[in-house]
């Protein structure tokens, strides 16, 4: 059904308009009290072997919606009704900014895969805190992530003081932090990554958030898949010095290695960050890399080509704590969700695990 919808309607609409309509469809569903209890039972089915305890969380499962989606923080119950088991907000920068010219998202629908080139177009840390301060809080409320970038504006040797403006507005409505360094679509940004910056940066946001909130906020890194691996190493070696929480593994890439779509194509796309199906085998490698390194002592969040349950269950059981999509569902729909946790189930129980925890990090035990 989704399918045929995306086929004649989706795919002929610009990206960008497709997305804000099919989030408009989420929110007004979400808004509609009964509609939003149906849609959850029919989407977002729970099954206690899923649960997970991470970051000093409780999630229903360990399925996330990555970064980039609700760059406002605007639709957080919407999604969470589709059967996201949490969601991570913004990129949010220190000051409101309207991102690149458009168009600046593209499908590369031969790959499963999108390229953008959006800058961290988003309203601003102030205004975003103002909104979560009015969200009530329940037993059943979402748990949020909140993203954080550097303003375009802002030289690269004030990054740090941008990056504590929007720490000190929103560290006390997260459940969890990210220092965003490895985005492609802000100039300087990835230099941030090497470790003689990220310590800094990362020991004042950590500084920062402990001022702002009477409790800990944690706080990841997310790096990007373009990173040599003695620089993945150098960056969890670096995390474990400061008392991180975790990584996220990985950002968009900038590559352009063994695509279907013409190399024409391509080149009258132009500049941005590629995701979906081709970051799969670098994720997984980086991952695996991180969990050799850091050995169980961070929370490793992988992302990057997940589109099936298991996708999902080769990150976890090689090491992941969390999982996280977002290109996927713009190619298989509200369904898509449903489908992972089904599938996680099964892999769970086919494996005579007693939960998914028990299933982290596996495929390191049994080799």
């Amino acid at each position: 059904m989704y399918k045929l919808l995306f086929d004649l309607v989706f795919k002929k609409m610009d990206p960008e308009k497709a997305h804000h309509l099919a989030f408009f469809w989420i929110r007004l569903a979400s808004s509609v009290p009964g509609l939003r209890t149906l849609v959850r039972l029919v989407l977002a089915p729970r099954d206690r072997a899923l649960r997970t305890s991470a970051l000093g969380l409780d999630l229903p499962g360990p399925f996330g919606l990555a970064a980039g989606f609700d760059k406002n923080g605007v639709g957080i119950d919407g999604l969470a009704m589709i059967g996201f088991d949490y969601v991570e907000i913004g990129t949010i920068t220190g000051e409101p900014q309207p991102g690149n010219p458009a168009p600046r998202l593209f499908r590369l629908i031969e790959d499963r895969a999108l390229v953008n080139r959006m800058g961290f177009n988003n309203q601003g840390s102030a205004r975003v805190a103002a909104r979560l301060a009015e969200r009530p809080h329940t037993s059943s409320t979402p748990v949020v992530g909140i993203n954080i970038g550097k303003t375009k504006v802002v030289e690269e040797a004030d990054a740090i003081g941008d990056y504590v403006k929007s720490t000190e507005r929103l560290a006390k409505y997260a459940d969890y932090l990210v220092v965003n360094v490895s985005s492609p679509n802000t100039p300087g940004l990835r230099n941030l990554q090497a470790v003689s910056h990220l310590g800094p940066l990362l020991s004042a946001v950590r500084e920062a958030a402990d001022r702002s909130t009477a409790h800990h906020v944690p706080l990841l890194v997310k790096i990007a898949p373009d990173l040599a691996d003695e620089d993945v190493d150098a960056v969890a070696d670096l995390a474990l010095e400061l008392g991180l929480d975790g990584i996220i593994a990985t950002n968009t890439t900038i590559g352009r290695e063994g695509l279907r779509t013409p190399a024409a194509r391509i080149e009258e796309i132009g500049m941005g960050g590629l995701s979906g199906a081709p970051l799969k085998a670098r994720a997984l490698e980086v991952l695996q890399r991180l969990r050799a390194r850091t050995e169980g002592r961070l929370v490793l969040v992988s992302v990057g080509g997940i589109e099936t349950a298991e996708d999902a269950w080769q990150r976890i059981i090689h090491g992941a704590d969390l999982v996280q999509g977002y290109s996927a569902f713009i190619y298989q729909g509200p369904f898509w969700c449903r489908r992972i946790h089904k599938g996680l189930s099964a892999k769970v129980r086919a494996g005579g695990f007693r939960n998914l925890a028990a299933a982290v990090g596996s495929a390191k035990a049994s080799s």
